[in-house]
């Protein structure tokens, strides 16, 4: 499958339809693992793809060269779904030399000794392919610390590796080519992955201007490359990574008896009321990506449980362990729940919480043996919901 990105760069990557899970986060439309060849009087491969993958990307490499004539590997970022392929390149092409980070290459080394010759690079250091000149920047921790871009400056495309990425699996290979919201797709896959390095992100996006980079086409190493207008995801990842919010709340939690789902719908219908947008999950149906997608943009986070054996149920337990990995900031976060005989998860919740750091409101608790909500409760959830929906908007809780 020809594809050429812009100017001899061609995507010779590989898709996988059948991936749904990665690193633990739900991934209902598989992904891609992007390799771009640049042909030039020199020949330089941009990553390469997982490993079990190699063959796919051989004959992609082969409708434009025979793969033995790549002078130079680029390795953007060491993990596998980039690198997984590196030996088996290097084993056809056993002239070329590899080019990384200097951290990348001290896990080169360490996995596969001085095999191979090897340049480690720093920000502002070139290769010159003939009439293409290849820029390196270094990006640590966006999202490891040896990770890299690769820019082509003649032809302004970016190889941004793991940033600006998605993880979709297509036919088509650019964003402007389909019909799904890519720009939703971009969200979960930020804040899936990439939302505990924000403020990391947030000062490498800082320094671009300075870099003289204008890119006309973003290409990174999972989903669909960015060449309509690639600004507008530049754009979205500035607001994503300052935990810029939107007067939204999300809803999850887990419920025994349904008295906590009635709740959670109470707590919705007041948030309503009062004009903000809601998105209500029940963590027994949803995945925790889905869940993380909406709360990036959302003002506020409201985590619900039943009580059982004086802790909160494991669906809303996965859910604290989740957020505490990806740490959101500038939220407010509220606890709810009912219980039987003896309460504990509103507690939980509350302190784990508080433990992120989140902005807390009272949480609102209701001891029930039977399974419905008096009348002064109902009205006490949907009060909840309005003073929690003033406070997004900036009013009196």
């Amino acid at each position: 499958m020809k594809c050429e990105v812009r100017n001899g760069i061609y995507w010779v990557g590989a898709i996988d339809w059948n991936m749904r899970d990665f690193h633990g986060y739900d991934t209902p439309k598989g992904t891609s693992y992007n390799a771009y060849l640049i042909v030039d009087e020199k020949v330089a491969l941009v990553d390469t793809v997982k490993g079990g993958f190699s063959e796919e990307m051989f004959m992609g490499i082969r409708e434009h060269v025979d793969p033995s004539k790549i002078d130079y590997v680029i390795v953007n970022h060491l993990e596998k779904d980039h690198s997984g392929a590196l030996e088996d390149v290097m084993a056809v092409a056993k002239n070329a030399k590899v080019y990384c980070s200097t951290r990348a290459r001290a896990g080169l080394v360490d996995k596969y000794g001085e095999r191979w010759p090897m340049t480690a690079v720093k920000t502002g250091d070139t290769l010159k392919l003939g009439k293409k000149t290849l820029r390196f920047i270094e990006v640590p921790m966006v999202h490891w610390p040896d990770s890299m871009f690769t820019y082509a400056e003649e032809d302004k495309v970016l190889l941004s590796n793991d940033a600006f990425g998605q993880h979709i699996a297509t036919s088509q290979r650019f964003e402007d080519q389909v019909r799904a919201n890519i720009m939703y797709d971009a969200r979960a896959y930020y804040a899936n992955i990439l939302m505990p390095l924000s403020s990391i992100i947030a000062g490498t996006l800082e320094k671009l201007p300075a870099l003289n980079l204008s890119p006309d086409i973003i290409a990174p190493s999972h989903g669909l490359i960015w060449r309509r207008d690639p600004g507008r995801i530049v754009n979205a990842y500035t607001a994503w990574s300052s935990f810029r919010p939107k007067e939204e709340a999300v809803i999850a939690y887990s419920t025994m008896w349904g008295l906590t789902d009635m709740m959670a719908r109470l707590i919705a219908f007041g948030i309503m009321d009062e004009g903000v947008d809601v998105r209500l999950y029940d963590l027994h149906e949803s995945t925790l990506a889905s869940v993380m997608t909406d709360l990036l943009e959302a003002r506020a986070v409201i985590v619900g449980s039943s009580t059982q054996n004086n802790i909160m149920l494991h669906g809303t337990a996965e859910l604290m362990a989740y957020l505490k990995g990806l740490r959101p900031k500038n939220k407010i976060a509220a606890a709810f729940g009912a219980y039987g005989w003896a309460g504990g998860a509103v507690k939980e919740i509350d302190d784990g919480l508080r433990a992120i750091g989140l902005e807390t409101v009272e949480p609102l608790a209701f001891k029930h043996i039977m399974t419905t909500l008096s009348e002064d409760d109902k009205k006490k959830c949907i009060e909840f919901g309005r003073s929690i929906a003033r406070r997004i908007k900036g009013g009196q809780a």
